[in-house]
């Protein structure tokens, strides 16, 4: 049996992150930043999922750490699930398994349930699409429509590029 710990870094101390996680007995660590373009993909978090093995065990300090939805944690739990491992939260302390794993999962399917369904965030555009769109001579408006942002975030860019 493997032990993975997993810690997604927002404003957290990867110290001291690390250093919990080791005290619970994991003998990997792995953590990263959360992506800027938004949702819940993760390459550390599906390269864990992909490599963990029937009775392996998945550790987070907080199970937030696995995803910002309940929608996106149900997901990592039936990846688990279909590999044989199981997902422990050391706070508050939860674990895939059993009873407590079945109340989770319902728990966790009933917030899912009333989640409001959000696109992904698209990812910020860079200055040269924006100003490859205004060379051929589409104005601010159209560009931040078909680039799927604002017009002040288009604006902010023309005025980066000419500054």
């Amino acid at each position: 049996m493997l032990r993975i710990g997993y810690v997604r870094l927002r404003d957290q101390d990867s110290a001291v992150e690390t250093s919990a996680l080791k005290t619970l007995g994991c003998h990997v660590v792995r953590a990263e930043e959360p992506q800027m373009t938004g949702g819940d993909e993760s390459a550390v978090l599906l390269s864990i999922l992909d490599f963990v093995g029937a009775g392996d065990q998945l550790v987070v300090t907080r199970l937030n750490n696995l995803g910002d939805s309940a929608r996106a944690v149900l997901d990592v739990l039936d990846r688990l699930q279909q590999r044989g491992a199981v997902l422990v939260v050391a706070e508050p302390e939860l674990t895939s398994e059993g009873l407590g794993g079945r109340a989770l999962r319902a728990a966790l399917e009933a917030v899912a349930s009333i989640e409001p369904h959000t696109a992904p965030r698209r990812r910020r555009p860079a200055a040269d699409e924006i100003l490859e769109l205004q060379r051929a001579g589409v104005g601010p408006v159209e560009i931040a429509r078909r680039l799927g942002v604002s017009r002040m975030t288009v604006w902010r860019k023309l005025k980066s590029v000419e500054a």
